[in-house]
């Protein structure tokens, strides 16, 4: 059954704001008034990638009959903060515990994956999401200054960054339990989500409007 203790409630909220902070100032250059600003878009994308990248650890976990709990890092949440000041995200507020008497590299490395597999599906609803928007001026206008779109473009990147953070094969990260279970599926997913850091930091507008006219015929 999934049951979540007050306790564990209480650490997702706390990092769901630490890391929408983290990103916000990331995103303005630490720029405080513009990180402000930005919040409450990046918090969608922020939100979703962060909340149903735990969750889908903590689901698959039970699934196999596992006992699992989200409990916030205090170093990471500091991290996480602090990481923005010198141009990087640290993105680790806390982890899904998983108790049992044992676990196999292989059914740890699914419930690893996961996580990620989730912020790669996220990042593309985020992508489509925009190109959809760019075809429908109505929503193109929402808000008089493109709210949607940046709140979709924002998403795309907080995701497809996630995805690829987790993917590192080091320490307790969920790239090290993948890239032991299997090498070969490891590089295929971090594969996938170092593509889509790379659009997003080099060919975000291109990529949105060739989806555009694709879905506009």
């Amino acid at each position: 059954m999934f049951r979540f203790s007050f306790d564990e409630i209480a650490d997702i909220i706390l990092s769901f704001f630490v890391i929408s902070i983290a990103f916000s100032l990331l995103y303005a250059r630490v720029d405080i008034n513009q990180a402000v600003n930005i919040l409450p878009i990046v918090m969608v994308g922020a939100g979703c990638g962060f909340i149903f990248h735990e969750l889908a650890h903590k689901f698959a976990a039970l699934h196999y009959n596992y006992h699992a709990e989200f409990k916030k890092w205090i170093p990471g949440l500091i991290f996480s903060l602090i990481s923005p000041m010198i141009g990087f995200m640290f993105a680790a507020p806390g982890a899904v515990h998983i108790y049992g008497n044992y676990i196999s590299d292989k059914v740890n490395g699914i419930i690893s994956i996961v996580g990620p597999i989730t912020n790669i599906v996220l990042s593309l609803i985020f992508l489509i999401s925009g190109a959809y928007i760019l075809t429908n001026p109505a929503l193109v206008n929402f808000g008089g200054n493109q709210i949607l779109i940046q709140m979709c473009v924002l998403g795309f990147s907080v995701n497809a960054w996630l995805a690829l953070f987790n993917l590192i094969p080091f320490s307790v990260l969920d790239g090290a339990k993948v890239f032991r279970w299997d090498p070969i599926i490891w590089f295929i997913t971090a594969g996938i989500a170092g593509g889509l850091v790379y659009i997003s930091m080099t060919s975000m507008n291109n990529i949105l409007i060739f989806l555009a006219n694709l879905i506009a015929g």
